[in-house]
C-alpha cells in the first residue's frame, strides 16, 4: 500500500512540444496554389516576412484552410478534469491518453496554490472569480489532500484484492493527473485558444477554467515561436480563428 507521504501534489501543468512541422511558409504555399499552381512551390524557400501581408489578409477575411497545412504534437500532463474539457475540441485534433485499464495509475493529484481564485460571484453567463481567503485556501488544500489519500488507498486495496485495474480506477477522482499526446494544426489550435484563454486583444470574450487556460498558454508560447507571423496576425485580428 502507498502511504500518504508517498502521494504527490501539484498545482502546475506540463506542456512539451515533442514534434512539429509548422512554419509561416506552410501558410503561404497553401494559399498561393489557388493562383500560382505548381509555381507555389517556390514559396517553400522564400522568406515569409516578405508575405506577412498575405497571412494577415487570410486571417482577417477568414480564409482558414491554408492554416491547416502544418502539425504540432504536444505531450501534456494535467488533471483529468482538464482533459475532459480539452477533448471537447474534436475537429483538427488527435489524442492518445494513458489508460487506467492497462497500467496502475500513479498517485499524483492536483491541489491549487494560493494564486488560484476560489470564489465565484454573479449569475451563470455573467460571473467572475475573486481571491479566496486564507481560511478558504487552507480548507481546499486540506480537504483535497484528505480526499485523495482516501481515494488512492481504496484504489490500492482493490488492486491488492485482485480486482481489475479498469474496475478499481472508479474510486479515483478527476483531480488525478493523467498524460496524453495531442496533435493539432494552427487553425485548430486557434479555435482552442479562442475559447480556452482570456486575452486583452480578443474580440470575443471567453471565460475558461484557469487550469485549462494554463495548458493553453504554454501551447500558445510554443506555437508563437514556430509561426510568429501567423501568431501576430491572430492577435492583430482579435484572436478569432479563421
Amino acid at each position: 500500500m502507498t502511504s500518504p507521504e508517498s502521494l504527490t501534489f501539484r498545482s502546475d501543468v506540463t506542456v512539451e512540444l515533442v514534434k512539429s512541422s509548422a512554419s509561416d511558409a506552410d501558410v503561404l504555399f497553401a494559399a498561393r496554389v489557388s493562383t500560382a499552381g505548381e509555381q507555389s512551390l517556390a514559396e517553400l524557400s522564400k522568406d515569409p516576412e516578405r508575405s506577412k501581408g498575405l497571412i494577415n489578409y487570410l486571417m482577417r477575411d477568414r480564409h482558414g484552410s491554408p492554416f491547416e497545412h502544418n502539425s504540432m504534437t504536444f505531450f501534456i500532463s494535467a488533471p483529468i478534469f482538464v482533459f475532459r474539457e480539452f477533448m471537447r475540441h474534436r475537429v483538427g485534433w488527435s489524442y492518445n491518453e494513458e489508460s487506467g485499464r492497462y497500467r496502475e495509475l500513479q498517485p499524483v493529484f492536483y491541489v491549487p496554490d494560493t494564486s488560484r481564485k476560489l470564489v465565484q460571484q454573479g449569475r451563470p453567463g455573467k460571473y467572475e472569480f475573486v481571491e479566496g481567503t486564507p481560511s478558504q485556501h487552507a480548507a481546499v488544500s486540506d480537504t483535497l489532500r484528505e480526499s485523495y489519500e482516501q481515494a488512492y488507498t481504496a484504489y490500492q486495496k482493490m488492486l491488492a484484492e485482485g480486482v481489475a485495474r479498469e474496475v478499481a480506477r472508479a474510486a479515483l477522482p478527476v483531480g488525478l493527473y493523467s498524460s496524453m499526446y495531442a496533435t493539432c494544426n494552427a487553425r485548430s489550435l486557434m479555435h482552442f485558444l479562442g475559447l480556452r484563454t482570456q486575452h486583452e486583444l480578443a474580440k470575443v470574450p471567453s471565460f475558461p477554467q484557469r487550469e485549462i487556460e494554463m495548458v493553453g498558454e504554454k501551447m500558445e508560447a510554443e506555437w508563437a515561436r514556430l509561426m510568429p507571423l501567423t501568431h501576430a496576425a491572430y492577435n492583430a485580428n482579435g484572436r478569432v480563428a479563421p
